[in-house]
């Protein structure tokens, strides 16, 4: 017998606000009003789904719970169907509770600074370029396959020191954590191996060789007692800036493609109007914010005035909370001058993500590469959009025209 859980169809939701699934593929098409109606209902929901799990609807009760740290542990960040043991070092800091959190935090902190990215950026123009010359001549191309996937593949492979040619192999690792592994724990745990395995083969090459790259600066990196890392928090931190530094971005590019292809307006502003980028990025990111994380509630508590119990997850929807209403006004319509913006899409708190400054640039990027080369553009009718599931969410499929529509 294995000891591994067998994956388990889930029923389809007709209660949302008592049933509710993020793995629902009404969920994956069109979240927004299926947000809009659990929060009209109450700030905090809940399902007996994912063995009991609570979802807070409003930015407040998001915030509350992101700065709680004693009555939520961030030991998983993934709500699934099963709650096996949880590995020390699983993906640090992400994974990491107080007192353990702040130092592996920092320890991440220098490869991210404006500096460093600006160090990078003349090689993520270059690698936008190079996947643009691949396809613009076609007149079509399907951009999540073969644009916004690659972007971010590239560049953290660019700074981790590994080849980005293997790029299609952490693509598949991604896609079985954050995806398959929600309902089909099997897939998660052959891509942790997979990663591991590759990972220390190049922890090995880097003891005899080093190298000026992420890999080598964490085996060199040291802890508050001046000790070198355990090689099991190098792993759990390659492993997170992999799978952190690639779906989210991906997910956030391809969303940004798809919205200015249905919406020209917004399109030929940017075009017209260059220095609005930045201030675009941040609406896009609030819009069409890609992560959802997870907390596991490890004493009881109240939140927004929900009575909160013990031993339940927590489904932190960052983008659920940028769609409130009362923080963002017309938080449903994509506003790209919207001047006031203190968004989620980094999330709240201790975990505020590490890489914005990287996610930032690689947006700003890609978007301008684009439409400096395809200023015109739009969805393929005969063409499907399709969208992942679960934790991250952005096209899997983003069939666009290429060109002036005749």
């Amino acid at each position: 017998m294995s000891d591994v859980s067998q994956p388990v169809a889930h029923p389809p939701v007709t209660d949302w606000v008592n049933d509710f699934d993020h793995t629902d593929p009404q969920w994956t098409e069109d979240p927004f009003p299926i947000w809009e109606e659990m929060r009209t209902a109450s700030p905090v929901v809940h399902t007996k789904r994912f063995l009991g799990c609570y979802m807070p609807t409003t930015y407040e009760a998001v915030r509350e719970i992101a700065n709680d740290t004693e009555h939520f542990s961030s030991r998983r960040i993934i709500v699934r169907d099963v709650r096996p043991e949880v590995a020390r070092n699983a993906a640090p800091p992400i994974t990491s509770d107080p007192p353990v959190h702040k130092p592996a935090k920092q320890l991440l902190l220098p490869p991210f600074t404006p500096d460093a990215m600006k160090k990078l950026e003349p090689r993520m123009r270059a690698i936008c370029n190079e996947l643009i010359d691949g396809f613009i001549a076609d007149g079509k191309v399907d951009a999540a396959a073969r644009y916004s996937k690659y972007v971010p593949v590239r560049a953290i492979a660019h700074m981790l020191g590994i080849p980005e040619s293997d790029s299609d192999l952490f693509i598949n690792w991604i896609h079985m954590v954050l995806e398959l592994g929600i309902k089909d724990e099997s897939k998660l745990l052959q891509a942790v191996q997979e990663m591991s395995a590759y990972f220390g083969a190049h922890i090995e090459q880097r003891k005899t060789n080093p190298t000026d790259d992420l890999i080598s600066y964490l085996m060199n990196a040291r802890d508050k007692e001046g000790n070198p890392l355990e090689d099991s928090h190098v792993l759990g931190s390659l492993r997170l800036l992999l799978i952190a530094g690639i779906d989210t971005t991906w997910s956030a590019i391809g969303s940004s493609l798809w919205h200015l292809a249905k919406t020209p307006a917004d399109r030929e502003r940017l075009i017209a109007e260059p220095g609005l980028m930045p201030i675009a990025v941040e609406e896009l990111l609030r819009a069409y914010s890609p992560v959802t994380m997870a907390r596991e509630v490890v004493k009881d508590t109240t939140i927004s005035g929900c009575p909160v119990k013990a031993g339940n997850m927590v489904l932190l929807s960052f983008p659920a909370a940028n769609r409130d209403p009362t923080v963002f006004p017309d938080a449903d319509k994509v506003v790209i001058d919207r001047r006031e913006n203190r968004h989620a899409a980094f999330g709240l708190g201790i975990h505020r993500c590490v890489g914005s400054n990287l996610a930032r640039m690689e947006m700003q990027v890609a978007l301008e590469e684009w439409l400096k080369r395809i200023p015109d553009f739009r969805l393929d009718p005969a063409g499907t959009v399709t969208w992942s599931q679960g934790t991250v969410r952005g096209p899997r499929q983003l069939p666009f025209l290429l060109g002036k529509a005749m």
